[in-house]
């Protein structure tokens, strides 16, 4: 019985992970002087790709759960060939 429960909540983060990918969303709550890192995989031992201030538009794509943080992968809307992953903390739908 408790070898279902892992299961099931692994299900659970994969559904909600899915239900928020996929739309337009921007950048928000990094702070004045500060910028979001955009990073070549999900989670904070990738490298930078660069940084993204508040207000940054992005198309989101998928996300997935790291360390118990949820990273999702995104590209810039106005350069879609740029590609990466940011902390879902930081996005706000658009």
């Amino acid at each position: 019985m408790t070898r279902r429960l892992p299961a099931a909540l692994f299900a659970l983060t994969l559904v909600s992970a899915c239900a928020a990918s996929g739309g337009s969303t921007v950048v928000r709550g990094t702070g004045p002087d500060e910028l979001l890192k955009l990073r070549a995989g999900p989670g904070l031992g990738y490298s930078v790709i660069l940084g993204l201030p508040d207000g940054t538009r992005l198309q989101r794509r998928d996300c997935v759960t790291e360390m118990g943080q949820l990273w999702c992968r995104v590209s810039l809307a106005d350069a879609p060939g740029i590609t990466g992953y940011v902390s879902e903390d930081y996005l706000s739908e658009s």
